[in-house]
This record gives C-alpha cells, structure tokens and sequence, in this order.
C-alpha cells in the first residue's frame, strides 16, 4: 500500500512539473461573469457566420469574438447538446429539442421540432448529442436515437433496452449500448459493431479513424485498436497517464492529433503516436480542471466546455507563454541560451534550466537580487547584476566582482582579446583577463554618469544617457581615462532614446526618429529608417535583439517590431508580430528580446515571458464585419431594436442610437479593435479602440451614415460595415413649419414695414414740427434779441437824453448860479442909473420860462409821463409844485434847486414842506424817496 502511495505521489508530481514547466500556446479563459450564464457547458459548435454556440445549463451562448449573449432555453431548463447546420443551430435538452434562427434584428428564435414530430418522448429524456449528417439531424439521449428528416419532419427512432453513451461519428455513425457492445446505424437502424467484454463494461467516449486504424477510446482503460482480430490496446507512451486518467470528453484534431478532456486533471494534447504534447489544468492555464466539451473551430483553435466556465487553446499561435504562476521568477530582464540551456535573469535573481526539460527554473546560488543583463564572452556567462558583475561557469557563480556595482552590460573593447567594458551605475568600468580569471581593472575617469548604453564607433565611444544626452568619448589607448568629452547636439534626447549598432554603422533613435552618423560625424535624420515608424503612436526604446547581432527590435503601438537591414536595397525590413497590450505591459526601458534558436524569441514578461516563432506563419484570415444590432430610444424611455438591412427615419426625439459590432476573431494575444465613423456628423474615423460598440446620444436632425470596421493584430476586416439613418426634423422645423414661418416672417416684415413707415412719418412730422418749433425759438430769440437790442438802443436813448437832461440841468443851474453872483455883485456896488437895467436883465434871464420849457421836454424825454403820474396822484399840485417834483425826482439838493427856480435854498426849504402836505406825506417818509419811487 505504501509503495502504490508513493508511485502515485511521483506521478503526481510529475504531472505537476510538467504542468508548471510547459511553454503553452495561448489560452483564453471565460468565467460565469463574463457569458453571464450557469457554470456548466456541455456541447460547442461553430456557425457559418464564425460565430461560437455553447450548450449551457441556463441556456443558448453566442459569441461573435466581443460579447457573449444567453439566449434562455426554451423550457427553462438546462441545454446539454448543439449542433450548427447552414444558418439553423439545432439544441438538445431537456424533454426538450429544436433550432434556433436569427431573425431580421440579428436576435436567435426557437423552434421546437419535438413538438413536431409525430413522436412522444421518454419521461424525463435528456438530449446529450446532436449529429447532421445528409440532410438528416440525429437527436440522442440515454434511451433513444430520433432520425429527424431536416426537409419534412420525418422521423426514425431506436431505441434501447439499456442505457445509450455518446454518438460518435467516425466516417459512420456508432455508438454504444451499454452492456451490450458497439452499434452503428446503418439504413436507419442499429447494427451491432462488437460485444467485446472490454467494450460492455466500459463508457465508450469516443471512436476515431486513424489512417487504417479504427480506435475506441474508453473512459478509463485508455485507447483500444478495433480491427478483424478483435480488440486490443493501443500501446502508446501516454498510456502511462491515461489509464490513470478518467476521460469525459475527446477529439481528434484536423492535424490528427487528439484533445483529450478529463474529468480532474484537465486537457491532454497527443500526438497521432499517441505522445503527451501538453498537459494543461488549472494549475498553468484553464479556470477548471473538468473538461465536459471539445471543439475545434474552423481557424483549427480548441474550445473547451468546462465545469466551470469556457477556455479557449489558440493552437494555431506562433507564440507559446511561459507563466510564472508561483511569482518564483518575477519579471524577466534579460535573457540567453547557452549551449541547450536557457537563461532567465529577474529581479529576484539568475534562473536556468534545459531549453527541452519539463524541470523547474532553478536559481543559481549568490544571484539572489535585480539582475540587468546577461551576455556570452569568453565561454563564460557574465551577468550584470545590482550587486555587480558576476560570472557563471556550470551553473554556478565563480567570480564575483563588486568593485563597481549596478552593472547594465558588456562589450568587448575593440581589438582586444582581455579586456571588457562594462557599463555601470557610476560610468564606465574595465575588467581585464589575467592567467584564464577575469578581474575589476580600473574605473575610466572623466565620465560618471550611469552608462547603460554605449557602443564603439569610428574609433570613439559613445555613451548615451537618456535624460542627458548623447556624449561622444575620446578615450586614451589604454582605457584610463578620456581624453576628450562632447555632448551631441541637435538630436532630441529623453526617455526611449539609444544609440546602437546596424548594419555595422552608428544610429540614434528616439521619439522623433531614427539618425543616422554620416562621414562629417554629424548626425541626421535618417528618412528612410524613420518612416518605418511613423504610422505608430507608442515607440518603446530601439534596442539589439540579444544573441543576434543583425537585427534590432521595439514595441511599436501593440506590435513587436523587428528590424533588419534589406539584402537588396538599403531599405530596412519590417516584420510585425502583433501582441496585446498586456504582453506589452513591462517596465518602460526595460524591454528585452533574445533570440533563442534559429527561430524562435524570448520576449520578456512581468510574470514569465512570451516565446515567438517566426517559422510558423500567423493564420491568414478574412474578417467580416458585422452590426449586430442597432437600438434606438427617446431619453428616457425604452429601446427599440431595429433591423440592420433597413434604412430607418426617427423622430427627433427618437435620437439616441447604440451600434453593437464584432467580427469573428478569437484569442486575447492579438486584440480584436474597432475604428467607427458617422458621415453628417463628422468624416473622421475614431481612433482604434477595443470597445465593441458605440452609443449617439442627442443627434441633431438629418441624415447618418454609420460605418464601422475592424482589425486583429494588423489585419484589418475585408468589408466596412455601414447603417444608414435619417432622424426627422422637429415639428417646429418641418416644412410646413418652415412655410409658415417664411409667411409669418413676411407678414410681419410687411407690418414691420407699415409701423416703420408709420413711425418714420411720425418721426419726420415730429422732426419737422420740431424743426418748426426750433424755428420759432430762434425767431422768438432773434425778436428777443432785436428786442434786447431796441431796449439797449432805448436805454442808451434814455441814457443820453437822461445825460442831456444833466447836462441842460446843470448849464441851467451854473447860468443862474452864474447871474446871481453877477446880480449879488452889482447889488453890492454902489448904485447908479445904469445897474438897475442889467439887474432887471438878469432877473428876466433867471425866470425865463424858456429854460423851463427846455428842461421840462428834456425831462419829459429821460423819464416819460413821471409829470403826468404825479399830476394824477395829486390834483392840487401847482405848475411850481411839479417844477420842483421834477428837480427832486433828478435828486437834486436845495441848494441845486434855489438857483432854478430863482429863490434861496431856505424857500425851496418851505416849498419841500408844502409839497409833503399837499401830498399828505407822512412826516418819517422821505419827499425825495417817495418822488422817485412814482
């Protein structure tokens, strides 16, 4: 008992290592979030349309390479079978089978042919397979095989006494009773193909023809040989794990190999001479280790059914994937083959293992670290390491040299034998070869950046720093020191930027181009080598493939690149091996390729690392591209789903639209991208995208051409998907809407134009009384001011009359003045005969009523009616009385008026006083005051 355990613990850990160890093609797992369906799958089958149908518990899956869609069975139960014929997808199930048909919205419906056939079913019958073959569809399960006629329903039954295995179609159709043998339907009915024991007791799973050899394949004892002789084994090598395998499900590959589905340890790929080529479960690749389905599609790709979820095998890959599920490895930095053995140098340290082993990755003791690179020299391998250099002779470390640490790699210094550059964290550093041993020589002074990249060059060194630049080096023939130290400019410098070797000449790359070194040592850019890359918008740094000195590489957008020069023409080549962006998701810089066989790559991982075959030709394949579906809907308010062959008229409101695309292309290394357009909004295509569908949202009025195409990889679909719709103009946009408001807009511009008239009449009528008004004011002013004028003149009238009045008043009084005094004189001589006459002269001359008269029209003329005002107010004023108002109201004194009226200053006196009584003045009202207030 102990020695069975311990053989079964060897198998198992020798399934294991093998499981862990493989390089596997491609897988793509589907988990129950994804298809949004029930856990289990039971059949898988391809449609003409490329499309993958899956058999599931909770119903009908569709996968058209972007999304998943159930589709409910019919009597809500589980689907266990699926076969596609033409357009028509024949299900089996649950007391329960039919096909499905994709109506004119792209959506499958379902039509019962159990409910059809002039048949009744066994209680509780299950459908477990479906086989066309000749325009006839066979629909097995436990207990009876229907023969349904595709064309008129037609139906043949056989039945069993025992329970019914799988259907099997190996050029004819068999299959088996169990208990009772082998039978094959010939004519419609059963005939019996072998009773062999073997074949009784046991599940028969599959039967193949292989070559001239007819093979039974059981469930636990392994493949069997059916010939004339009878039954026996196939002696095969796999035989050691399958008979300890139990099988569920098998198929043999259109190449004749076989996939082999198990019930717990996952899927077995063999050889047609029946030897293991992978082993793959759930520990290396698949979400389940239960296999209940296989199938290979029309692109020679696995499909399998699980227990738990979908996986899918892209058999057809030049790539294989090695991953490191147990995070042992970490990210590959740099790696080599050496003599069968390849190399792998991590941040975790330095693996190695046999390149044909089923071994682990072992790690070479003391290299636990971050390791940069790894090159070849000498026979030895050199290993730059963060510690330093290291050198590995038979798996272990013999030197170890950490004079200089953080060593980013190595080259030969030309024409030498002993001597390596190394570049490092701290500049440049030289080991020599002394007696056999490789030894730290010295530091190179003058340069002490960190020099990851460098390459000889025209006898000069040139060392490139991506954040500082490119510097040449004139270094002394001994390697001690430079001698001469520029920095080149006019050539961009930043991150992805090297300088290497190609084609035995000098080259600069980075984001802006590839330059080139001419005779002058002038860089320029190189036009050529430069348009190789302008179509692509993510370039990673250029770099050497490691181990081929020829040929260079760089992700260019979800491409790998590689690069080499053209045996014809100067024109370099370009060959593209399109990868995911998942495989491209390394440390930026930090990229690595190596060429590992004569043709086959090792491209580095975070967590493994990517093997390319540039034998095995990348299928060729046709996409077509199809719209699935188009919905369109009001905000708001339910979808409607349209028919994608008819051009559609919506209502404005109705301008939300959704587009639902794919073509047909399975596997997740070379992603399925989409380009969309929608001519009457815009004539540019959007950028590539790996979003399967689109949504308009508030469309303005008019008419749309949607179209859509595709690529995988750099292969773009043969055909540009298109959908042409128009949406409505809005009610208040309509042609009638329009026509009347061309109609409103003339009435009102008519009655625009009335009210402007009118206004403008108004205005002008307004203007022209104004203007009249305007005009008025300036004849009033101008009257005013002729009236302004005329006063003025009057007053300057008044003025000189009032100045001849005191001019008169004045002669008047200096000529009395003047008599008086002659009069008083004469009076004073002594008298005689001849004084008496000129004293009567002068007294005729003092009252000459002349001088009166003058003075009163002088008067009369300074201050107008002012005598007649007081003869009015007061009657009884005498003509004396009105001479003497006249001289008050000149405000003259007493004294100026005696002379006038030819009295003494004291008489005027009494007649002031006479005047205020005729007048009935008050005795505190001034006589002259009141005079001049009249």
């Amino acid at each position: 008992m102990l020695a069975y355990r311990n053989v079964l613990v060897f198998l198992f850990f020798t399934v294991f290592n093998l499981v862990i160890s493989q390089e596997l093609p491609p897988i793509q797992n589907f988990t129950t979030e994804d298809y949004v369906a029930e856990n289990q799958n039971w059949s898988i089958s391809q449609g003409d349309d490329q499309y993958i149908y899956v058999a599931n518990n909770l119903g009908l899956l569709e996968y058209n390479g972007a999304k998943w869609q159930l589709y409910e069975s019919p009597n809500k139960t589980v689907l266990r079978s699926i076969e596609t014929v033409g357009n028509r997808i024949y299900t089996g199930g649950y007391m329960e089978f039919g096909y499905w048909e994709r109506n004119n919205l792209g959506s499958l419906e379902y039509t019962s042919l159990s409910q059809k056939v002039d048949v009744n079913l066994v209680e509780d019958e299950q459908f477990w397979n479906i086989i066309a073959l000749d325009g006839w569809i066979l629909f097995q399960s436990l207990n009876r095989i229907y023969i349904v006629n595709s064309s008129d329903l037609s139906v043949k039954t056989i039945d069993s006494e025992t329970e019914l295995s799988k259907m099997i179609i190996a050029d004819d159709v068999y299959f088996q009773k169990k208990g009772i043998g082998l039978f094959r339907i010939v004519n419609g009915k059963a005939e019996i193909v072998s009773d062999d024991s073997i074949l009784k007791s046991n599940t028969i799973v599959n039967a193949f023809r292989l070559d001239d050899i007819f093979l039974i394949q059981t469930q636990e004892r392994g493949f069997f040989i059916l010939n004339a002789e009878g039954l026996q084994p196939w002696d095969i090598p796999a035989n050691e794990v399958l008979l300890k395998t139990s099988v569920f499900s098998s198929l043999k590959l259109k190449n004749d190999s076989f996939a082999i589905g198990t019930i717990s340890e996952g899927i077995i790929l063999m050889t047609p001479e029946g030897e293991i080529s992978y082993t793959i479960n759930q520990v290396n690749g698949l979400i389940n280790n239960t296999v209940l389905s296989i199938y290979q599609d029309k692109d020679q790709n696995i499909w399998l059914g699980l227990d738990n979820g979908i996986s899918f095998i892209d058999l057809t890959s030049p790539y294989h994937i090695y991953k490191d599920v147990s995070g042992k490895l970490g990210t590959v930095y740099a790696s080599l083959a050496i003599n069968g053995t390849l190399y792998l140098g991590t941040n975790q340290g330095l693996f190695y293992r046999k390149r044909n082993s089923v071994d682990e990755f072992k790690m070479i003791n003391g290299t636990n670290g971050q390791v940069w690179a790894l090159s070849h020299i000498d026979g030895k391998l050199f290993c730059g390491h963060n510690k330093g250099t290291m050198i590995i002779e038979n798996y272990n470390v013999t030197t170890t040299i950490i004079d200089a640490i953080g060593t980013w790699g190595f080259k030969r210094i030309p024409n030498t034998s002993h001597l390596i550059l190394q570049g490092n964290f701290n500049g440049l550093n030289v080991l020599e070869k002394n007696n056999g041993t490789w030894t730290y020589r010295n530091k190179i002074e003058g340069i002490d950046i960190s020099s990851r990249f460098f390459e000889f060059a025209n006898n000069k060194l040139y060392v490139n720093h991506e954040l500082k630049g490119l510097y040449e080096l004139k270094i002394d023939s001994n390697y001690q020191y430079v001698e001469d130290i520029a920095r080149i400019d006019g050539i961009y410098n930043g991150v992805g930027s090297n300088a290497l070797k190609y084609n035995g000449e000098l080259i600069y790359v980075s984001s802006e181009g590839v330059f080139k070194q001419y005779e002058n040592k002038k860089f320029k850019i190189d036009t050529m080598f430069s348009a190789l890359f302008k179509p692509f918008k993510r370039l990673t740094t250029m770099m050497n493939v490691n181990g081929e000195d020829n040929l260079v590489w760089r992700y260019a957008d979800n491409n790998i690149a590689f690069i080499s020069y053209g045996d014809m023409s100067e024109k370099p080549n370009i060959e593209l091996f399109p990868v995911s962006s998942s495989i491209t998701n390394v440390v930026s810089g930090f990229e690595n390729v190596t060429k590992i066989d004569s043709d086959e790559y090792l491209v580095g991982g975070y967590n493994g690392y990517l093997l390319i075959n540039d034998k095995i030709p990348a299928p060729k394949k046709e996409f077509d591209m199809v719209i699935n579906s188009i919905e369109a809907h009001e905000i708001d308010q339910p979808k409607d789903r349209l028919d994608p062959a008819i051009e559609e008229t919506f209502s404005n409101k109705k301008n939300n639209i959704s587009f639902d695309y794919s073509f047909a292309n399975y596997g997740e290394i070379i992603e399925n991208q989409y380009q969309y357009q929608l001519l009457g909004l815009s004539d540019n295509w959007s950028d590539w995208s790996a979003n399967p569908s689109h949504k308009f949202e508030n469309l303005p009025f008019g008419t749309y051409t949607f179209n859509v195409r595709g690529k995988a990889g750099n292969t773009v679909t043969k055909n540009i998907a298109s959908y042409t719709f128009t949406i409505k103009r809005p009610l208040l946009l309509s042609n009638l809407a329009i026509a009347l408001y061309i109609l409103s807009a003339v009435i009102i511009l008519l009655i625009i134009h009335y009210y402007y008239r009118k206004y403008y009449r108004n205005q002008q009528q307004k203007v022209i009384e104004k203007s009249k008004r305007e005009l008025e004011v300036r004849e009033l002013e101008n009257a005013q001011k002729l009236m302004a004028l005329r006063n003025e003149q009057l007053q300057q009238d008044i003025d000189n009359k009032n100045r001849e009045l005191a001019i008169s008043t004045m002669s008047l009084i200096k000529k009395n003045e003047f008599l008086n005094s002659i009069k008083d004189e004469l009076k004073n001589t002594e008298p005689t005969k001849g004084l008496n006459p000129v004293i009567k002269i002068i007294d005729k001359n003092l009252n000459n009523t002349d001088d009166w008269k003058f003075f009163e029209e002088a008067f009369n003329n300074a201050d107008k009616d002012f005598l007649k005002k007081v003869k009015a107010k007061h009657s009884s004023l005498t003509p004396n009385d009105l001479k003497l108002c006249a001289y008050l109201r000149l405000n003259l004194s007493s004294k100026e008026i005696a002379p006038l009226l030819n009295i003494s200053p004291k008489s005027v006196e009494v007649k002031r006083y006479r005047l205020r009584k005729k007048m009935n003045l008050p005795h505190e009202s001034s006589l002259t005051n009141y005079i001049l207030e009249i």
